[in-house]
């Protein structure tokens, strides 16, 4: 209960005070949902997977990238999760969805059941805390990064984002090619 005040006291402030947000879109429950825009180089990294498999995120240049911040604790990480199943199937030639967790000693025993229980088609790596400096210090999760085929970071969506913002947005960069 207490991370649910937490992340919740944390999303308030990101929403309010981040003066870098340009761009707002819609949740699933109609709020406000805030978006950043930018042309700034992804960061690379190299991070494991449970099974200690590394995943790079240059080994995707030429693909679309959607790197998600989550936890398995988180519930609007839990709800968002079967839309970037589906986005990396509809996808699968031209994306790659990465999901960087975030859990800690406390829940990281509740990540693998966690990904055969929801038949997670994509790489699920453990984040650090250099990946999450050089993503600028997320503050809130679930928060994601759309990476064009070029290595672009060109949005970030901080909290649960609707299915048909990313295909758009998916969509509107596989034009662009």
């Amino acid at each position: 209960m207490k991370k649910i005040f937490v992340l919740s006291v944390l999303l308030i402030i990101a929403f309010l005070s981040n003066q870098f947000y340009s761009m707002e879109g819609k949740t699933l429950t109609g709020k406000s949902n805030i978006i950043f825009t930018s042309d700034k180089k992804a960061s690379d990294f190299k991070l494991k997977t449970l099974e200690g498999k590394e995943v790079k995120l240059s080994d995707y240049r030429g693909k679309i990238v959607i790197i998600d911040f989550w936890a398995t604790w988180c519930p609007p990480c839990r709800k968002g999760i079967p839309d970037l199943i589906s986005l990396q199937e509809e996808f699968k030639k031209d994306l790659v969805v990465i999901g960087i967790s975030l859990d800690q000693q406390n829940t990281i025993k509740d990540l693998k059941p966690f990904i055969e229980n929801y038949k997670i088609n994509y790489p699920v790596v453990l984040g650090d805390e250099k990946v999450v400096k050089d993503y600028g210090g997320i503050s809130a999760i679930p928060t994601s990064f759309i990476i064009d085929q070029k290595g672009n970071i060109v949005d970030t969506h901080v909290g649960l984002v609707p299915k048909t913002v990313y295909a758009d947005q998916i969509k509107s960069l596989l034009k662009k090619k």
